[in-house]
């Protein structure tokens, strides 16, 4: 059986993290490629006829975490503490993001991921965390390591992600210092942090549309982390057969 084909989202050669980006990504593939997927990087660029072809080639998509999505494209202007904003990053994933969900295609979002999700489909953002009242540290790195437990998350009862995970409580990591502010239309918040911080969103009705705010490919050891992976190529692989 031909394993489903999982297009990733990359982020810029330009980008101030690139190396640690480099290595989540390369996580990211490992973390598909264990779930019985086969990975493939999107490259920046292409023309919009180009990207399309591409993604109708493509039996799901995953949304990489990274730099800050720009706050233009939710009618803000920039914030002092943002950085690694890339238009042709967000160009890229806008669009796939929206097909992906015309098109009811399979697509995973870890960090950025669902930040540029939510933007996509209509939502805003916090620029940083300090613009939300009552917030606390959820940016970690790098002075922990990737796969630091930094709080437990609380997964909402009847949701795609409560089903994977299997607990209704458990640990993540954390590094992000922005969140999702306006929840697209559309979208159910499916997990919180402690104080009260959007940890998940899903897409009803959708084959699977899902987005967290921790990054799984980095706690390749913990079952739950790994059925995120293996339940968003179960979904691809059933779209490719279909």
């Amino acid at each position: 059986m031909t394993p489903p084909l999982i297009g990733i989202t990359l982020h810029s050669h330009t980008d101030p993290d690139r190396a640690d980006l480099d290595l989540l990504i390369n996580l990211i593939a490992q973390g598909v490629e264990r779930a019985g997927g086969l990975p493939i990087f999107i490259p920046f660029g292409l023309s919009a006829e180009t990207l399309q072809a591409l993604h109708a080639r493509l039996d799901g998509v995953l949304f990489s975490g990274g730099g800050d999505v720009d706050p233009s494209l939710y009618a803000l202007e920039r914030h002092p503490a943002m950085g690694g904003v890339d238009a042709e990053r967000d160009r890229v994933e806008i669009a796939l993001a929206r097909w992906a969900v015309d098109e009811r295609k399979p697509f995973f979002g870890i960090c950025r991921g669902s930040q540029v999700i939510n933007v996509a489909l209509g939502g805003s953002l916090y620029r940083d965390l300090s613009e939300a009242a009552g917030a606390g540290r959820h940016s970690f790195a790098p002075e922990f390591p990737h796969g630091f437990l930094a709080h437990a998350i609380k997964v909402e009862e009847d949701s795609r992600l409560a089903e994977i995970l299997g607990r209704p409580v458990l640990a993540v990591n954390s590094m992000h210092h922005q969140a999702l502010r306006q929840v697209a239309p559309g979208l159910r918040v499916t997990a919180y942090a402690p104080d009260g911080m959007v940890e998940a969103v899903e897409l009803p009705e959708h084959p699977f549309g899902l987005a967290v705010q921790w990054h799984p490919e980095c706690l390749p050891d913990a079952p739950e982390m790994r059925r995120l992976f293996e339940a968003f190529v179960e979904a691809a692989g059933k779209r490719g057969r279909g």
